[in-house]
């Protein structure tokens, strides 16, 4: 009797989709940092606001990075090979992932002074939180060690996935403290933005975290860690990474806001943005006084002004090209790279992102 029920649940867990099966495994992983791991009645309120923390910031976005443990995992593993443990423990590395992003976005909101995330108010400008949504961040980015050492204490694979958590944070940190210098507040200085310089920002503050550390953690979890092996996929996600980047970029300034869901302000906060930087390096010099003019300016006129500037110089036609030429290289470094690992890792993240209008 007690098997048929047992059995009934995982033909029932089998039948729901990576996404669903995501979402449902929040709760859980939410009850076990908030009720069941501390027994000191002391903490009670302290647990409570960690709750609130967590539903506000963690599971609001797309989940594309969280999502791509399991989708990465299930390409590396033969489906024999995939245990219920192991999807488990996938989904929940996975939520790792997205508490990591979400501990980024929290510090970042309070440095770039941003008003809203994910279409509601920045967690820092809410009544009564303030600047001590700084120990918040801090919060959820010690949570996520808590949840490694629970579930993967035991397994072959969790010092890899410490190191790449703890490596991958300071990636993003100096990524960070770049891009704080490169574009500070109130002085702009086009100087400074260099093609060179921005590809560094990215690589560092969003490559890493969003295309490489999801693949390796699967690949670590699939028993792959050959430091070869795993210089191979960076190689391939970094790419994908920066042109994600810059199509970010591009959207920010020619996207749909009906379709993308908010409306770009890179232009008036002096942003190190692909389309400055590209701009720059076409530009006569009467046109860069004109952009000098302009940019960091957030009347309406100085913006319009600037996108009148971006069309005259062509930026959508460039952008195309730009797209077109990343893709090809892209197929070339998985040709080249790829030998041992599917090739369908990297392929199902490319059809994500390539084209995409949102």
């Amino acid at each position: 009797m007690g098997d048929s029920v047992c059995n009934g649940a995982h033909s029932k867990k089998a039948l729901l989709s990576d996404p669903q099966l995501f979402d449902a495994q929040f709760d859980e992983l939410l009850s076990e940092l908030t009720e069941r791991d501390m027994n000191d009645s002391g903490l009670t309120d302290a647990l409570k606001r960690l709750k609130e923390i967590m539903v506000y910031n963690v599971p609001g976005g797309k989940k594309n990075r969280g999502l791509s443990v399991i989708g990465s995992l299930r390409e590396l593993l033969p489906p024999s090979q995939l245990t219920q443990d192991s999807v488990q423990q996938a989904l929940l590395i996975g939520w790792c992932i997205e508490m990591l992003q979400a501990f980024f976005l929290m510090a970042d909101d309070i440095m770039d002074a941003s008003v809203t995330r994910r279409g509601q108010p920045c967690w820092y400008k809410r009544d009564g939180i303030g600047l001590d949504a700084i120990n918040d961040s801090l919060l959820v980015e010690a949570s996520i060690y808590r949840l490694l050492r629970r579930h993967c204490r035991n397994q072959p694979y969790y010092v890899h996935l410490l190191e790449l958590f703890n490596e991958t944070t300071f990636q993003t940190e100096l990524g960070q403290a770049l891009d704080l210098m490169t574009a500070p507040p109130g002085q702009i200085d086009l100087n400074r933005f260099t093609m060179e310089r921005y590809k560094t920002i990215v690589k560092y503050k969003t490559a890493f975290y969003s295309f490489y550390l999801p693949v390796a953690a699967a690949m670590y979890m699939a028993g792959v860690d050959s430091e070869e092996e795993h210089t191979n996929a960076r190689h391939i996600l970094l790419e994908m990474g920066e042109f994600f980047q810059i199509q970010d970029d591009y959207l920010d300034c020619f996207g749909d806001p009906a379709v993308t869901g908010k409306i770009g302000t890179d232009i008036q906060d002096n942003k190190c943005s692909w389309l400055v930087v590209k701009a720059l390096e076409v530009l006569s010099p009467e046109q860069r006084s004109q952009l000098e003019a302009c940019y960091g300016r957030s009347d309406d006129s100085s913006v319009a002004k600037v996108k009148e500037l971006y069309n005259t110089l062509q930026m959508p036609t460039l952008y195309q090209q730009y797209e077109e030429e990343s893709y090809q290289r892209l197929q070339k470094l998985i040709a080249c790279h790829a030998q041992n690992l599917p090739h369908s890792v990297f392929l199902n993240f490319a059809k994500k992102i390539y084209k995409r209008n949102k």
